[in-house]
């Protein structure tokens, strides 16, 4: 019934507003995620007065209406627009395009205000739903390490981490990515915040990584390296391959890093495991002859809640090490 429906919603908005406290007109969160607030298929994210939404289900696809409706009232935003995740049309038998499900369209970037910072945020095009929400923490704890580091932060989209760390004292910060759009805004970013001491560069992350590690000198080597790369795992039967590629990268940070240096390194994969993931770093130690210890094991922004009925709901992965 339209009231089970209505009801939901009002609770995983409620855990928002008044458990949470994630009420900042200017701010972001996810209101509704998925299975962990009883709405297997459906993702809801405010960006300020916007909310997007995304659908994995078809049952829910086919209660649109009903639940854009429910929005509107429990929310009262400017507008609310439609993004598709790629390739769920075909499994889920959805045809869902991408654009506005009710109200206005954001004439370009919504800006919102994570702890202190600007960004813009483009909810059209943008990946996913427009930014990371869910290492909204992870941005901070990790740049609590950055202070006179000079740090890469490879994967850096849109810019999170590397201002993060510039804002918390970096000499300085590199942030790479393999998108002119995501480097475009990341720059527009810095902007925004008067951060000046980062800058930011289109490259394919692996071949820009080899080539930073063939001429890295001990007098040129990064402090801190920040991996929070795409997934990697899309299905069970890519752990293999993800874990290779993990591999992969984080000896290329290791080798990257000085001695004493921090590594900060993500897996949005949710079939990579944290045992999986740590014993990757295991095998990263001992392949470069490098010491790692843990510092932290952190996960997704409590706006991204865990099922304890579902598992599978718990999937980033944040290790904060120290490289010997």
């Amino acid at each position: 019934s339209t009231e089970f429906w209505h009801e939901r919603l009002r609770r995983a908005i409620e855990l928002r507003r008044a458990v949470l406290r994630l009420d900042d007109p200017r701010g972001a969160c996810r209101l509704v995620f998925s299975e962990s607030d009883g709405l297997s298929g459906l993702v809801v994210d405010r960006y300020g007065p916007w909310l997007v939404v995304q659908l994995t289900s078809l049952a829910l696809a086919r209660r649109l209406d009903t639940l854009v409706g429910h929005l509107v009232e429990l929310c009262q935003p400017r507008g609310i627009y439609l993004r598709t995740e790629r390739g769920i049309g075909a499994i889920e038998g959805l045809e869902l395009t991408d654009g506005p499900l009710w109200g206005e369209v954001p004439n370009g970037p919504v800006t919102i205000d994570e702890t202190g910072l600007n960004f813009d945020v483009d909810i059209c095009t943008g990946q996913k739903t427009g930014f990371y929400l869910d290492q909204r923490d992870n941005r901070r704890a990790v740049s609590a390490f950055a202070m006179g580091r000079r740090v890469l932060d490879v994967f850096c989209y849109t810019g999170g981490f590397a201002l993060a760390a510039a804002r918390a004292g970096a000499s300085e910060v590199l942030g790479i990515d393999g998108s002119q759009s995501a480097i475009a805004l990341a720059q527009r970013n810095a902007a925004l915040n008067h951060i000046e001491n980062v800058c930011f560069e289109v490259a394919k992350a692996f071949d820009r990584m080899e080539e930073l590690a063939g001429s890295a000198s001990d007098s040129n080597r990064f402090g801190m390296v920040i991996l929070d790369p795409p997934k990697f795992a899309r299905k069970s039967r890519a752990v293999e391959d993800a874990l290779r590629g993990y591999l992969h990268v984080n000896l290329l940070a290791v080798r990257l890093l000085e001695p004493g240096g921090i590594l900060a390194t993500c897996s949005c994969s949710g079939h990579v495991t944290r045992e999986d993931f740590a014993a990757m770093l295991g095998a990263v130690a001992e392949q470069s002859g490098r010491p790692i210890q843990i510092l932290g094991q952190l996960g997704q922004a409590p706006d991204h809640p865990i099922s304890a009925s579902c598992p599978e709901t718990a999937y980033l992965k944040c290790f904060i090490a120290h490289v010997a």
